[in-house]
């Protein structure tokens, strides 16, 4: 292997442990099944809680499934990954590969194989996961808000800054136009690329104007219903710890209250987006 060889190697493994890493960062909490796919038992060998205790170890903040969850968890779920075990073994050799999901089922991670020879079940479980543990132990994890990331992005770029913020200035005023006017609800899509390894900030805003488009709050046993003029329910909501933030039945969303509009967040395809309901309480 020459010089010019193994020097692109190194780069590529630098850089894709430092991809997994700014990854993982965005991600606060890690939430452990009760019970794995490949396993008849909950906690069967008490692998769960070893993966618990595991992540906890090296930094991360993890909860087994259905448990204490801190407030902002249990108001917004997308704040975790969710941890799988991916088993793929054979005859003579227990592989296990630790799979980290975000809120819409989307993998964020996976580990490459941890490896034992053990014949006991229990004994080659545990080897086979702490295997697989070294590779996130040495990716130093340190949570870091997305909202945060972005802020340093933007005040390293202050020519990209001033962008963002006359492009946040348009979409403000054409809300206001669409307003006026009563138009069709349209799409905004704000994207602004960084650096060069294009970094997007993706914003989607719905503006309904119509009064047809009007949703009339409800009091149901533990929130809102939300009706349209019909009537129709068109939303089911639910009470947090947290005043003005619900979170949305049957979605991956939550409702929380920004000035004098009300925002459903949620991800599609992987982007964040936010919609503005006109919401009568």
């Amino acid at each position: 292997m020459n010089i010019k060889t193994l020097s692109f190697l190194v780069v590529l493994l630098m850089t894709s442990s430092l991809f997994a890493q700014s990854s993982l960062n965005n991600y606060k909490y890690i939430i452990i099944p009760k019970q794995y796919d490949f396993l008849r038992e909950a906690d069967k060998f008490q692998l769960n809680s070893l993966t618990e205790f595991l992540f906890n170890k090296y930094g991360f903040k993890a909860y087994m499934e259905e448990g204490n969850y801190p407030d902002d968890l249990k108001a917004n779920r997308c704040l975790a990954l969710t941890s799988n075990l991916i088993k793929d073994s054979s005859m003579f050799k227990t592989r296990l590969m630790i799979e980290l999901k975000n809120c819409n089922g989307l993998t964020v991670y996976t580990t490459q194989a941890g490896e034992s020879r053990e014949k006991d079940f229990k004994t080659a479980y545990s080897e086979a996961l702490r295997n697989a543990f070294k590779e996130l132990q040495n990716i130093n994890y340190k949570y870091v808000p997305a909202e945060q990331v972005s802020e340093n992005i933007i005040n390293k770029e202050p020519n990209n800054q001033a962008d963002v913020s006359k492009e946040i200035a348009q979409l403000k005023a054409e809300i206001e136009n669409l307003k006026q006017e009563k138009e069709t609800p349209v799409v905004i899509a704000e994207e602004s690329k960084v650096t060069e390894a294009v970094i997007e900030v993706s914003k989607t805003v719905s503006a309904s104007q119509n009064t047809s488009d009007v949703l009339y709050a409800q009091a149901i046993e533990n929130g809102f219903q939300l009706v349209d003029s019909s009537p129709k329910v068109v939303y089911k909501i639910k009470n947090t710890s947290m005043e003005n933030m619900f979170l949305v039945e049957g979605r991956n969303a939550t409702l929380y209250k920004k000035g004098d509009h009300w925002i459903m967040e949620y991800y599609e395809n992987n982007v964040l987006k936010q919609d503005v309901l006109n919401i009568k309480f």
